[in-house]
């Protein structure tokens, strides 16, 4: 397993602007200020574990998504609906974009991740617009989570360059970006794969089983 590069950092605010700039710009993808302004606060939070896993007496842990889904729709008031949501959308970018490495082997939650937070993003922008009655912020940070949800999985590859920037993929990794590729489209994973020598093969277009669809150039 290769070791990992430690890199001191005094602001990490300032760090991680400076790497999802550069990982968006790797990626060809283009979103506004106070979305990329978005993003880099939720890194800076997350990078503290208590603010991203939960406490109980049994120990620190992460809900599921299914349990943030479920404490959203059935709060008491609107506010604290879009609380859950904006939770439920925060927490699946950062897994998707952070932990993609630990989806070897299960490649249905990346899916689920991506589609869940997608969603809340999405929905938390309607319910945030409310015309021009909304509040100035209310309506700003609508267009936020519009283009959040919009681009969720452009934006996860940008945080899977920054989390794997130190990474050297194995022979199995290689599997992995395939079927990434295959269930969610990532333009990251068919340019690492071609860049690894692969030619990724849609399914049905060659022989039978995941590896069929792959070509060495």
């Amino acid at each position: 397993m290769p070791e990992a590069r430690v890199q001191p950092v005094a602001n990490l605010k300032e760090y991680f602007k400076d790497a999802l700039h550069a990982a968006l710009l790797n990626q060809h993808l283009s979103v506004e200020g106070e979305t990329e302004h978005y993003v880099v606060s939720l890194l800076t939070l997350f990078a503290r574990s208590e603010a991203l896993f939960d406490c109980a007496p049994e120990g620190t842990h992460l809900k599921p998504l299914v349990v943030l889904l479920s404490e959203a729709m059935e709060a008491r008031t609107r506010v604290e609906r879009n609380r859950g949501l904006q939770r439920l959308g925060d927490v699946s970018l950062f897994v998707a974009g952070f932990f993609a490495q630990g989806f070897a082997r299960k490649l249905i939650d990346i899916d689920y991740h991506i589609a869940m937070g997608g969603r809340a993003y999405g929905t938390l922008a309607e319910a945030l617009s409310g015309g021009v009655r909304a509040p100035r912020r209310a309506r700003a940070l609508a267009l936020v989570f519009a283009e959040l949800a919009e681009k969720f999985q452009m934006i996860v590859d940008a945080l899977n360059e920054l989390s794997e920037s130190a990474y050297t993929h194995s022979d199995r990794d290689i599997l992995r970006l395939y079927e990434l590729w295959l269930k969610t489209g990532s333009r990251r994973s068919f340019r690492l794969l071609k860049r690894l020598g692969i030619e990724p093969v849609a399914r049905g277009t060659a022989g039978a089983g995941p590896e069929a669809g792959m070509r060495p150039h």
